[in-house]
């Protein structure tokens, strides 16, 4: 979702659902990267550096209980590792995580420059898969075709959490 969308501003509702969500104050929320079908976060964009000075390179963090539910128990079931094998298979799934990888800086740099985590993304991008919930994220943030390892876990927990019909 494009930051100057009118979605994207962030409401007191939202941040109380959030709060719900999450079960703590939210923090560094700079937007709402995607929402659920019936409107409530899915998906924060979160500041590159929070209100405390700590560096935090999750951009795009998964908020929603079903979304976050379905992507531990992908990673539960081993799902993480089976992806990080076929990048050092898979030169064209490699490239394509890569690509998402720069894509995900470009998105956090667009919020500001923290030199602690420069040049690093999120998730294990770009040479492994260490966190479902952010590639996830960043799928649903981003839309179809932008993190193909996102894009087949979101497609994996189909028949459990879809972000098309509202689980709230």
């Amino acid at each position: 979702m494009p930051a100057d969308d009118p979605a994207a501003a962030v409401t007191a509702h939202d941040l109380e659902v959030l709060s719900a969500q999450l079960g703590r104050t939210p923090r560094g929320v700079v937007g709402i990267a995607a929402r659920c079908a019936c409107g409530r976060p899915l998906v924060v964009r979160t500041a590159p550096r929070l209100e405390n000075g700590t560096p935090f390179p999750t951009t795009f963090y998964l908020t929603h209980p079903g979304a976050v539910a379905a992507a531990s128990t992908l990673e539960a079931n081993g799902v993480m590792k089976e992806m990080t094998d076929r990048l050092a298979e898979d030169d064209g799934l490699a490239a394509a995580y890569r690509r998402a990888h720069e894509h995900y800086l470009a998105q956090r740099a667009a919020l500001g420059h923290v030199e602690e985590i420069d040049g690093i993304s999120a998730g294990g991008m770009p040479t492994r898969v260490k966190c479902l919930h952010v590639l996830v994220g960043h799928s649903l943030a981003a839309g179809p075709g932008v993190n193909p390892l996102g894009d087949e876990a979101l497609a994996r927990v189909r028949g459990v959490w879809r972000p098309d019909r509202c689980t709230c």
